[in-house]
This record gives C-alpha cells, structure tokens and sequence, in this order.
C-alpha cells in the first residue's frame, strides 16, 4: 500500500527518525510498521539540506510524532495536536451546536448523531464533532497520515488524565486504517453510520503561500483523492439519514452530482444529501 501511494505523490522520499535516545524503540517500530528506513545519527539541518537525504521526516521527540520537511524553507512540523492549539481553542470556543459542520451533520440538543468519516486526515472535524457528543469512527488509508493521527489521540489520551472533557471527547473517537471503499463494502446494514461524512482532498492552490502547511504537506505525501467521485454511491448507500460531503466553496459538486441542499460558508461549502428526517 505504502508503495502505491509512492507512486502517486511522484516517489516522495519520507524516513524515520528521532531527537533523543528515548524514542528510538519507538522510531523502530514505525520503521517495521511502515517499511520506511531509520534514519541513525539525525544528520543536522545543513547535511539534510545539501545532501537531500530524503523529502520529509517522520520524527519522534519529546511532543511526539510530526512530519518534517528536510526543506526548512517549505513550511514548518506538521503534527496533530488535540489538547492544544487550534483543535482545543475550537473546542472551546467554536460556537457549539451553531457551527456549520454541526448544522450540516444534524447534531442538536436532542440528536448527536453516530458519525462514519471516511476521509479523517488529522481528525480536527471529527474532534469537532466528538466534541459536540457524536461518536465519530474515522477511517484513513494513508499510512503516514495514520500515523500522525493514531499518536495525536494517543498523546490526547494521556492529557485526558487531567482534563475530564477532553478525555471524554477523545473516548469518543475511533480510528480504523482502512480504505474507505473496501470498509463501507463489509459493513453490514446494522452497523451503517447515522451520517457518512467525507472530506475528499481539496484541488491544490495555485497560489502556495495560502495553503495552511499541513496541506502543503498533504498534497505530495497522500496526493488528490482520485476516487471520491466513484466513492459516492457507496457512500450514499451506507448512510441511514444523510451524506455530507465538505467541499471548497467555489468547487462544483462531486461527481457533479446535486445535493438535496448545501450549506456555503465563505471558503468552505457542505452538500448534503439527505435520505430521511433527523431523530428529534
């Protein structure tokens, strides 16, 4: 699998390494699991810059997991981070029930809908939606993205030790390293999601500086999601209430195919396609 994505993000070079001795076992590991090289000594910032060892590091240090660019000047540490920064001050200070995603999932006072996202990525809308009481299964077939995601909740776990909330939010919250495809075609029909929620790849920008680094870093690693369109069908089979799928705003529809109704925001747009009324 790893070697398919290779190809598809034109044989980006990634390895593995580690700022201390302490996270070496771990560094090992994500090593076997992913068939990427360990990369012992860490070379300093100028040999990995004039000797272009690889493209991209996947480092372990005393915050934990991230991807590195060995090209300092292309964007910063991508890492995925739930106890603080932008993931918990929208925690905190999103605006609840009256956010888009959550009027676009259905989720009100009496209904926190069960939640299949088909496209996690780093997980910040199903954190969103976990944090609003949905139980959220979050699927990712990318391998490095996994990665990232499985150390953010685990490291969320462990603050959640002491922060009640956030641990409750994360209990919610199910990561599956799946494709999506392969996954919705074994579901049984018990088992569908109240809502199926995808986020296929946006278009990249031809403007780079406007793209968030996380993305940069998206587009030559996991590439365009090339099967979103045939995914559609399945996903709308496999959804009890609803399908929604999170799109740039000034995108056409997926698979030009037409929503019951969309709910647009000033850069972002969700198409909504709707089998049958919400509980509540």
């Amino acid at each position: 699998m790893l070697q398919d994505i290779w190809l598809n993000t034109a044989m980006t070079s990634i390895k593995i390494s580690f700022s201390q001795p302490a996270h070496r076992a771990l560094s090992q590991q994500l090593s076997e699991e992913l068939g990427l090289p360990l990369l012992e000594p860490l070379p300093d910032a100028k040999t990995l810059r004039s000797s272009q060892v690889c493209d991209y590091l996947l480092q372990y240090d005393d915050a934990g997991l991230s991807l590195r660019p060995c090209d300092r000047l292309s964007h910063g540490a991508v890492r995925c981070e739930f106890a603080s920064g932008a993931n918990s001050h929208r925690r905190r200070f999103g605006g609840g029930n009256g956010q888009a995603i959550a009027k676009a999932v259905g989720v009100s006072g009496k209904f926190a809908p069960k939640v299949l996202d088909l496209t996690a990525g780093l997980g910040a809308d199903g954190f969103v939606l976990a944090g609003l009481g949905c139980d959220v299964r979050l699927l990712e077939r990318n391998p490095i993205v996994f990665s990232l995601l499985r150390d953010g909740l685990e490291r969320a776990r462990l603050a959640g030790q002491d922060d009640s909330e956030l641990a409750d939010i994360v209990a919610r919250m199910t990561l599956i390293n799946t494709d999506a495809a392969s996954y919705l075609s074994n579901l049984k029909e018990g088992s569908y999601g109240d809502i199926v929620y995808m986020d296929p790849m946006f278009p990249e920008r031809k403007k780079s500086a406007a793209v968030k680094k996380e993305m940069q870093a998206f587009h030559r690693i996991v590439g365009a999601d090339p099967d979103a369109s045939e995914l559609l069908d399945l996903a709308l089979s496999c959804a009890r209430y609803r399908l929604v799928i999170k799109r740039p705003a000034s995108a056409s529809y997926l698979a030009d195919r037409k929503p019951s109704y969309s709910l647009e925001g000033k850069s972002t747009r969700f198409d909504i396609f709707a089998h049958q009324k919400l509980p509540g």
